[in-house]
């Protein structure tokens, strides 16, 4: 694309953007008409022209096709993006309910930690009682 520059001011004027704009126009629609000419029928011809754009039934019918596969491919990338957070929210979801049973799994071990302990102690102090009232029986 040239653009053209105005010699004072060396930035492009209107008319510039305006044939800038009319270029790449002219090219999307070259590309299309390149691009979907298998799905031409014989003999049928597309009236475009850069001043007023008529579109006949077959135009319209190839722009409308070109339009729902573009949606069918957003729509499938979509719901694939969708069913993905899905199953990150549910993994999350398991995560945390996991979590949360580690951790009543760690207070029942160290309830259980402490009892073992006091147990111990308990018989600890009672055989050494025993030891002393033996030691006086004797």
């Amino acid at each position: 694309m040239n653009a053209i520059r105005s010699e004072k001011t060396e930035q492009p004027t209107e008319d510039a953007n305006l044939a800038a704009v009319t270029e790449v126009e002219a090219g999307i629609r070259d590309f299309v008409r390149n691009d979907v000419a298998y799905l031409r029928r014989p003999g049928v011809s597309f009236a475009i022209s850069s001043d007023a754009p008529a579109l006949d039934s077959t135009a319209e019918a190839t722009v409308s096709s070109v339009n729902s596969l573009i949606q069918r491919v957003a729509g499938t990338s979509l719901t694939e993006i969708e069913n993905l957070i899905s199953e990150l929210e549910a993994l999350r979801d398991l995560l945390h309910s996991e979590g949360q049973r580690v951790q009543r799994e760690i207070a029942g071990y160290a309830q259980l930690s402490q009892a073992a302990m006091k147990s111990t102690r308990m018989i600890s102090e009672n055989v050494s009682q025993w030891k002393r009232t033996a030691d006086t029986l004797r």
